[in-house]
């Protein structure tokens, strides 16, 4: 297990590109499984979650040909169907919560598939009600093995429905637009998910051959088609990198310039950190950062305190809840920070407390964030990384706190940065990795 050690209160500046999004990489290349033509990806992030996904998909026999870091041609014309049944395709699914996107594209194409419950962060409850009653919808028959903690999903043929999701699952929409692309007739689902995320996976499919209207809205109507074919994508720059470089440059008074930050896609991401007093200059398609060394927290028009709750697309993203909390430490004023998805998100506090926060952890979901003012720094001490985005909140404090800090099991960090500690001291931090 590797370990960060931080010398915190280093200014920082320059510019820093994000890296491709994570979660749309996952969508994106568990795609590729629907044809056995050539699909080329392009701007794919270097980091633990996606390499496991694509070790798991040259495992069960698709073709990848890396021509650099970031760019892969994926051919899945040769599926190992009898691998799908072994211990070593159980455990690899069990190591990634984003396996479980494989599992609409393996039921389009080969009408079965057996998985473990997939693994990921430990954030509270995250069931896959939504995917399964999907599929249901299209035809499948879903199983569950108790003993040995296997599902089995399988139809002779997927047939289209009109369904309501329950939630707006992200990636419950997407593994039932997968699934749906090859169903005989029309797919309609209402309460879709409709990140930009979401909206290139079906741009993508769309190229591939498929039918799908609707995109960008929570209304998805598919049309089944009999094959789809090959095609290149680029991923979107990743929004929650986006912000956690918004709330480092804040909190380290740093003065910096994203590039590249597709900023139509940011949706509510500018005007909630704006929210904080935060400066940022939008200059084309970079944003621009200056330092802060004081910034005040936004009251509600009656003068009451500002609540900052996450929400499903259009609102505010959730993986981004931890990163405006740490924010708003050294902000004037105070906020409530309301983590309405995931039950378990906000217990990292307790470790910001002990650098000298000022954080009431109202319940497991709601907490109060009194604002230092950077009258007081954060001290450094030792802490764990429990999930990637608490992670990289306990990174960014550590960057701004006196003294030394060590951030262990930090290959949570890796799941979700690329190479995050190498791109940020050639900003200017003081960041080592250790075993």
């Amino acid at each position: 297990m590797s370990s960060f050690v931080i010398e915190g209160g280093h200014r920082l500046s320059g510019n820093i590109t994000p890296q491709g999004a994570k979660n749309e990489a996952l969508q994106i290349i568990a795609a590729t499984l629907l044809t056995s033509e050539k699909v080329v990806i392009e701007n794919i992030p270097d980091i633990l979650d996606v390499n496991r996904l694509i070790d798991l998909l040259v495992a069960i026999g698709v073709k990848v040909d890396r021509f650099s870091r970031e760019s892969c041609a994926f051919q899945a014309d040769d599926i190992h169907l009898d691998y799908l049944q072994s211990d070593d395709f159980m455990t690899k699914m069990e190591a990634l919560r984003g396996s479980i996107l494989i599992v609409g594209p393996l039921l389009a194409r080969f009408k079965r598939i057996g998985f473990p419950q997939p693994g990921g962060d430990k954030i509270g409850r995250r069931r896959l009600d939504t995917h399964f009653t999907g599929f249901e919808n299209l035809g499948a028959k879903v199983s569950y093995d108790r003993d040995k903690n296997r599902f089995t999903i399988e139809a002779k043929r997927l047939k289209g429905a009109n369904m309501l999701l329950e939630e707006a699952s992200v990636t419950g929409t997407a593994n039932i637009i997968m699934a749906a692309v090859f169903a005989e007739g029309v797919t309609t689902l209402f309460n879709a998910a409709c990140e930009p995320y979401i909206c290139q996976l079906c741009t993508l499919l769309n190229r591939m051959g498929a039918n799908i209207s609707g995109v960008g809205s929570n209304l998805l109507t598919i049309e089944g088609v009999e094959r789809l074919h090959g095609t290149t994508h680029r991923l979107l720059p990743d929004m929650i990198e986006i912000g956690s470089f918004i709330g480092m440059a804040v909190m380290t008074k740093s003065d910096i310039t994203i590039k590249n930050v597709a900023y139509e896609q940011l949706g509510l991401i500018p005007a909630t950190f704006r929210s904080l007093g935060i400066q940022l200059d939008r200059q084309g398609e970079d944003l621009h950062i200056p330092s802060h060394d004081h910034y005040e927290i936004a009251n509600y028009m009656d003068g009451s305190m500002l609540t900052i709750a996450d929400a499903p697309w259009p609102g505010f993203t959730p993986d981004l809840i931890s990163i405006v909390l740490v924010t708003a430490i050294q902000a004037r004023g105070s906020v409530l920070i309301h983590q309405k998805m995931f039950e378990s998100r906000l217990f990292f506090v307790d470790k910001l407390i002990d650098m000298g926060a000022k954080i009431i952890l109202c319940d497991p979901h709601r907490a109060s964030v009194i604002g230092l003012d950077n009258a007081f720094p954060l001290r450094g001490v030792r802490m764990i990384s429990p999930d990637i985005r608490a992670g990289v909140a306990l990174l960014i404090a550590a960057l701004s706190a006196n003294g030394i800090s060590t951030i262990d099991n930090i290959d949570q960090i890796d799941r979700g940065y690329q190479h995050i500690d190498q791109r940020l001291n050639a900003l200017g931090a003081h960041i080592q990795r250790v075993s």
